[in-house]
């Protein structure tokens, strides 16, 4: 089956690539990625990849343009030379916070980037808990949208009592998915009433549910800046949470978010290795989990023609 199976890694994510790649039996396959004096990016892809099912790594991370500026040439350098099939594989998808026409005269990005994709030729997507699920609509190409919850659920179910644990939505919109999260612990959940001022500014008011004495853990798509998650933390602390917990499958910590969860009074925080979490970033109390056997799984799946469903039943 593997003869024919090539895997690319853009710069990104190198760690989980070369993760999915040991999983999988195969060696990363070889591509230079450099920039002309103009700054105009190069891409050339050094081996024969004619009729070849080819699969292309790379997290909208920052610093996102270039980022998705080398999938995009990588993915059309590899239809030039004739691959056989192009998968897009995004492990965070970051313009799908760019899901809707909220304000005036604005981009719904999220759509743009899809078809950009398309363009550059990508027959296929494997991505990872996009922030909004209408975001899959988007593709003119088929989808297969992989979850980290049964991964950061089985981490809390092996590291802590659930006897006395809630899972805490941060807003309504986050209810679905933290339903889904607080059902695979048998687990109750509470959610916060928020209201968002800005990028960076979030307002929350009570909680709906019980929280009093529990250990409450609170269940996101991402962590960005922290401003929700402080906001939240505080308010479980008002309404006397006896532990607060974290998790999220994209760890993207921007901005102050460092600095900002390095003084909360949080306990512990789990993120996935969707994002890479360098050095600096890294605190006691975070752990990073690998979502590379997904991958590796839905990767072997897509080549052999298999269910990628069925890794959730």
């Amino acid at each position: 089956m593997k003869h024919a199976l090539k895997i690319f890694a853009c710069n990104s994510n190198d760690g989980l690539a070369s993760e999915i790649c040991s999983r999988l039996g195969v060696r990363p396959s070889q591509l230079e990625i450099s920039r002309f004096s103009n700054d105009n990016l190069h891409v050339q892809i050094q081996e024969n990849v004619r009729e070849r099912d080819v699969f292309v790594v790379q997290s909208f991370t920052e610093p996102v343009s270039d980022h998705i500026m080398e999938m995009l040439i990588t993915i059309d350098a590899l239809r030039s030379a004739s691959a056989q099939r192009i998968t897009a594989i995004i492990p965070y998808y970051s313009y799908a916070r760019s899901d809707k026409k909220d304000k005036p005269r604005i981009s719904i990005t999220g759509r743009l980037i899809a078809d950009m994709l398309v363009t550059a030729g990508a027959n296929r997507v494997l991505t990872m808990d996009l922030h909004a699920d209408q975001v899959h609509g988007f593709f003119r190409v088929p989808v297969d949208h992989l979850t980290a919850i049964p991964t950061i659920a089985d981490h809390f179910r092996q590291n802590y009592d659930l006897a006395n644990m809630v899972a805490v939505a941060t807003d309504a919109g986050g209810a679905k998915r933290v339903g889904r999260f607080s059902e695979r612990l048998g687990i109750p959940m509470a959610i916060i009433d928020k209201r968002r001022v800005s990028d960076t500014d979030v307002k929350q008011g009570e909680v709906v549910g019980d929280v009093r004495g529990r250990d409450a853990v609170i269940f996101e798509d991402e962590i960005s800046t922290g401003g929700t998650l402080i906001s939240t933390i505080n308010t479980l602390r008002a309404a006397g949470a006896r532990s607060i917990h974290a998790g999220a499958v994209h760890g993207v910590l921007c901005g102050p978010a460092i600095e900002r969860l390095r003084e909360a009074a949080i306990d512990s925080i789990v993120v996935t290795n969707t994002v890479y979490v360098a050095p600096e970033k890294q605190l006691d109390k975070l752990t990073v989990l690998t979502v590379a056997p997904l991958f590796a799984s839905a990767i072997e799946r897509i080549h052999s023609g298999e269910s990628v469903g069925a890794l959730f039943e």
